[in-house]
C-alpha cells in the first residue's frame, strides 16, 4: 500500500496537564489578647529608704563602738573610729537642730553646737548598758543646743525659772491647740499649768527676747520707718497746754472789766496808755487794775500753791 492509503494511526490521548500542587489552605487568623505585662513591683518608698538608712546607721554604730572599746584612747586608730562614729551620726544632729528652725539662728551654727553634744555623748556612751546610741545621744544633743540658746543667743538675760516655765507654756499651748482645734487663751494656759495669767504673759514675752532690734533698723515688710522715727518726743509746747487751761479757768473768776484789760494788754499787745484811751480811764487806774488782777490770779493759782 502506498503511504497515502495507509490507515491512520490512533492518536494517543494527550496527557493531562500536571497541575501545580494546591496551595496550603490558609487558616483564618483569630485575634488573641496579648499577654498582660507582669505586675510592676512597687519600688521602695522614701519612708522605707529612710528606715533602711537608719537601720544601717545603727548597725554601723554598733560595730564601731565594739571596735572603739578595744582601742587605746588617743591612738590614731581610736581617733579614726571615733571620727567615723561622728560622721555616721551627723544626721541625728541635723534632725535635732531642725526643731529649732523657728529661732532665726543660722542652722549651720546650731548643727555645730549639736555636734559638740554628739561628741560628748560618744565619749560617755557605754555599749554594755543595752541602750541604743540614738536614745542615749538625743537628750545630750538637744540639751547642748538649748544651753547655747540660753547662754549665748539671748540679748536680754531671762531668769532660768522663767525660761523653763516658757518651755512648759509652749508645750501646753501645743496640747491645747490640738485638743480645742484653735489657739488657747491665756486663761486656759494658766489653768492647765496652775499658774497666774501674768506669769503666762511674762513667759511668752521672755520667749521672744532673743534679739534686740535696733531703733534705727527699718521695719521689713510693712514699709514703715525705723522705730526711732516712730518714737514720741517731748513737745516743748506741751506745758503751755496746761498753762492755757489754767489761765482760762482763772480769768472767768475776774470781773469783766479786768478780763478785758488783761486781754487788751497780753493778747492784743496794747500799752497801758493805749488801754486807758480805749477804756476812757487814766493810765494809773489801768496799772492798779492790772496789779489787782495779778494778785487774784496768783492767789487762785493751784500750781504755785
Amino acid at each position: 500500500m502506498s503511504a497515502s492509503t495507509a490507515p491512520p494511526q490512533e492518536e494517543l490521548p494527550a496527557p493531562a496537564p500536571t497541575s501545580a500542587p494546591a496551595p496550603a489552605t490558609a487558616t483564618t487568623a483569630i485575634p488573641t489578647t496579648p499577654p498582660a505585662p507582669p505586675a510592676a513591683v512597687p519600688g521602695p518608698t522614701p519612708q522605707d529608704a529612710q528606715k533602711r538608712r537608719g537601720a544601717d546607721t545603727r548597725a554601723l554604730t554598733q560595730v564601731l563602738f565594739t571596735q572603739l572599746k578595744d582601742l587605746e584612747p588617743g591612738s590614731p586608730e581610736h581617733d579614726r573610729v571615733r571620727g567615723a562614729l561622728i560622721e555616721a551620726n551627723l544626721p541625728l544632729v541635723r534632725y535635732a537642730a531642725a526643731r529649732f528652725r523657728s529661732r532665726n539662728e543660722p542652722m549651720e551654727d546650731v548643727v555645730q553646737v549639736g555636734t559638740i553634744g554628739l561628741i560628748n555623748a560618744i565619749d560617755r556612751f557605754d555599749p554594755e548598758r543595752g541602750v541604743q546610741f540614738p536614745t542615749f545621744a538625743m537628750p545630750t544633743v538637744v540639751g547642748e543646743i538649748k544651753r547655747y540658746f540660753r547662754d549665748n543667743v539671748r540679748t536680754v538675760h531671762v531668769p532660768r525659772r522663767l525660761h523653763e516655765l516658757w518651755v512648759q507654756v509652749n508645750s501646753a499651748t501645743e496640747d491645747l491647740t490640738t485638743a480645742f482645734g484653735r489657739s488657747p487663751t491665756t486663761a486656759e494656759i494658766a489653768e492647765r499649768l496652775r499658774i497666774g495669767e501674768e506669769e503666762v504673759l511674762s513667759c511668752i514675752e521672755a520667749g521672744r527676747s532673743y534679739h534686740a532690734t535696733s531703733l534705727e533698723a527699718a521695719q521689713e515688710g510693712d514699709g514703715l520707718p525705723g522705730l526711732l522715727d516712730r518714737l514720741g518726743y517731748e513737745d516743748p509746747a506741751l506745758d503751755g497746754v496746761e498753762h492755757r487751761d489754767l489761765v482760762r479757768h482763772l480769768l472767768v473768776q475776774l470781773p469783766e472789766r479786768e478780763q478785758r484789760i488783761l486781754l487788751l494788754r497780753y493778747y492784743s499787745n496794747l500799752t497801758q496808755s493805749q488801754i486807758s484811751a480805749e477804756l476812757g480811764v487814766s493810765q494809773m487806774h489801768v496799772s492798779r487794775l492790772l496789779a489787782r488782777s495779778f494778785a487774784r490770779l496768783r492767789s487762785a493759782n493751784r500750781i504755785e500753791a
